[in-house]
């Protein structure tokens, strides 16, 4: 062993310095490669522990120092949406209960008979020519406006009337509306109808509930899905909410809902959509049945108040007021991601509202579409990561980038009102800017604080460095010589620290790796000699080196084909052991003759033994060699039964020729041969007349190459390539 204090000195010294090096010098990118020194690895890891250790400790005091005023923050914006969304549940729980008290009242069954009777004595009525061309003109002018107001196309020729009495109603009533005026004080046409009588009867009624509820439309639907009277007179006076031209909007499927109810108590809410006789604004609906006596008679739908919605989610636009600052407010969102109350930006500058939202990532479509229809409801997306946990009916706070792309503190909660089977959800925000603008004074005396203290700490790193360096350094050079190949080396143990630990780990793995070294090398010689074993030595060379395709051919190389006939009663008989005991000492003889006479074996095959000569050494006796071998393998066979008390015999077939050998497989990589001499020996072997009984058979050229140096009997023929080929048994071999 060699016992390392100081660098090796067999190292090349360092070549002379004109003077002492400075402190700093120590510290910069040294050696051929660039590296950094070890005692600047040290001062930088020293200087992180540092970092780290001023970081986690100012950032533990900054988020104590925090806690507290976000908290106050949190707790103010959910109190908001508490408050919010109690007020919402209460306002559409008021609404819920109203139209329960309505359809209970005898005004309202009695309305739904006479106008579904008056509609049904206009299914014969005429109108005259002139009032079918001011129907025509009022659709079209309707459509005008639909379109201008929405964007979207309409089809005035698919909203036509198609029946008598609708047409009939919308010529004396719907047709009638004027710009500015409003239809809830048309209770009379004057045209001395069934229906005009009930209009008269019940339009103030209606007019009483739409305007002190603020609804935006009354309807009533008899049983058969015609809405026999509208308070507002529009173009879905008439129609038939199953096969009419709004059949698609959600007011059939409540309608469907309030008729099939079994409770006279239904109220069913619907979710806003874009409805055509609304000029395509947003418009949800509260639909109830209205069953006297427990019989169903027809349905009573209220157009949904958007407006008293947006003045409760706007607090009255009164935003700062209610502790919502510059940019805080609170909005609704539908399960589509998209608002169901007005932003508060649009309400305050509809132009800034699109340059905001269009730069955060919204569509400019989707922005003057919002202007287009004086609200953001059903058209600006709001609050998808809060949406998406409210609609999973959770609650709580989150920091997220908002609909108009600022960072926005957000509190959201799920909307539950009993029964009304609405999906939405509120969100409660305001900017993270405004809200927690009371941190930044105190973040910086934060941040002034730790730089102080990481300069300090840099500082002392610098020069306490170099005293835990020394014993690295001696690692260093322990390493650089086992690096070399010189597992003999022996640090001394200076210290009782961790690096002494170190140190003593170091020469223990000196020892181990010297121990190992051993064990390869003894494990290497294995492993080339069970190579050798199964494949040539050449060919085990070149696979070692990593070659992928190895291959050689030869044009004269003879080729034995053997087989031990008897073996397999050997092994039938014998317990698995003892016939594996046998078969390999008889192998192991086989194989020492085979390296007495030039032969390369290929490998045994079940009871067979395939061999060749001349592949890889070059023979001109190949055939010769062959040949002797053959009668080898049957005086050891002989011999072997004597001794083992077994009967076993040699039938081998050889030829010679061309030859290819290889490694196969990828995985599992196995030498072999190939080629035609060795498909004929394997015939010559087995497909003879005299197939199965012991012997020595050569094929014709085989024969001819030993210039009738030994005895050769006729033993039939075989069949290669559809030419008949003699085949002659080995008799005897002169000497």
């Amino acid at each position: 062993m060699t016992d390392v204090s100081e660098p090796d000195p067999s190292e090349p010294a360092p070549a002379p310095q004109p003077e002492k090096p400075s402190r700093l010098s120590r510290f910069r990118r040294r050696g051929p490669g660039g590296l950094v020194s070890i005692q600047s690895k040290l001062i930088v890891v020293l200087v992180l522990y540092t970092i780290v250790a001023a970081v986690v400790v100012g950032v533990v005091a900054f988020q104590a120092g925090r806690t507290s005023i976000r908290s106050s923050v949190f707790d103010r914006l959910t109190e908001i949406r508490e408050s919010q969304s109690q007020a919402l549940e209460r306002q559409l729980t008021d609404l819920k209960n109203s139209l329960i008290i309505y359809t209970h009242g005898a005004n309202l069954a009695g309305a739904v008979d006479e106008f579904t009777a008056g509609f049904d004595e206009l299914a014969d009525s005429a109108i005259d020519p002139a009032q079918s061309r001011s129907i025509v003109d009022y659709y079209e002018r309707f459509s005008a406006a639909t379109e201008q107001n929405s964007g979207m196309p309409v089809d005035a020729d698919a909203l036509l009337p198609t029946s008598n009495a609708q047409r009939y109603l919308q010529a004396n009533y719907t047709s009638r509306h004027k710009d500015g005026d409003s239809a809830l004080i048309m209770a009379d046409a004057g045209d001395g109808s069934a229906w005009s009588a009930a209009n008269v009867r019940y339009q103030g009624f209606f007019a009483e509930i739409v305007n002190r509820f603020e609804f935006e439309d009354a309807l009533l639907l008899d049983t058969r899905g015609n809405v026999v009277y509208c308070a507002d007179k529009n173009v879905d006076l008439g129609t038939n909410i199953l096969t009419g031209p709004f059949r698609g909007s959600n007011l059939r499927g409540a309608y469907e809902k309030a008729l099939s109810s079994n409770s006279a108590d239904n109220v069913t809410f619907t979710d806003f959509e874009l409805y055509q006789p609304a000029g395509n604004r947003p418009t949800a609906w509260m639909v109830s049945p209205v069953a006297p006596g427990g019989r169903t008679v027809g349905v009573l739908a209220l157009q949904f108040p958007i407006s008293k919605i947006n003045r409760l989610m706007t607090f009255d636009e009164q935003w700062a007021q209610a502790g919502l600052g510059e940019t805080g407010e609170t909005i609704l969102v539908g399960p589509d991601g998209l608002m169901r109350s007005d932003s508060r930006l649009f309400v305050e500058d509809p132009q800034r509202y699109v340059a905001a939202v269009t730069e955060a990532g919204t569509p400019p479509d989707v922005a003057e579409a919002a202007v287009r229809l004086g609200g953001t409801t059903l058209v600006q997306p709001a609050g998808e990561e809060a949406n998406r946990a409210a609609q999973k009916g959770q609650s709580g706070t989150m920091i997220t980038t908002d609909y108009l792309g600022q960072e926005a503190l957000q509190a959201y909660t799920p909307v539950s009102v009993k029964g009304a089977g609405l999906h939405w959800s509120l969100v409660a925000e305001i900017d993270t800017a405004e809200a927690f603008e009371g941190e930044a004074s105190f973040t910086r005396t934060m941040v002034v604080s730790t730089t102080g203290i990481v300069v300090v700490a840099c500082l002392l790193s610098i020069f306490l460095a170099p005293f835990f360096v020394r014993p690295i350094r001696r690692l260093e050079a322990g390493a650089r010589r086992i690096s070399a190949g010189d597992y003999d080396v022996v640090i001394p143990v200076d210290t009782r620290d961790e690096v002494g630990d170190l140190t003593e780990a170091f020469n223990e793995m000196s020892r181990s790796l010297t121990i190992k070294e051993q064990l390869l090398d003894a494990q290497r010689s294995a492993y080339e000699k069970l190579l050798n074993s199964l494949m040539p030595e050449n060919v085990a060379e070149r696979f070692q080196q990593g070659e992928q395709t190895i291959t050689q051919q030869r044009q004269n190389v003879s080729v034995i084909f053997a087989d031990i006939i008897g073996l397999d009663r050997l092994q039938a008989e014998l317990p698995a052991e003892e016939s594996l005991s046998l078969i390999n000492e008889l192998v192991r003889q086989i194989d020492a003759a085979a390296e007495d006479f030039g032969m390369e074996r290929v490998h045994t095959v079940r009871n067979g033994y395939l061999a060749s000569c001349g592949l890889t050494v070059p023979r001109l006796d190949n055939a010769r060699r062959t040949v002797d071998f053959a009668l080898e393998c049957e005086r050891i066979v002989d011999r072997f039964s004597r001794e083992t008390g077994n009967s076993l015999s040699v039938r081998a077939g050889i030829d010679a020729g061309p030859v290819s050998s290889g490694l196969v497989g990828r995985s599992t990589v196995v030498y072999d041969l190939w080629g035609s001499a060795v498909n004929i020996a394997h015939q010559v072997k087995g497909e003879t007349p005299q197939s199965g009984q012991p012997g020595i058979f050569v094929t014709d050229r085989v024969r001819k190459s030993l210039n009738d140096t030994g005895a050769f009997t006729a033993a039939g023929s075989i069949t290669v390539d559809g030419e008949e080929q003699p085949v002659w048994q080995l008799a005897g071999r002169g000497r």
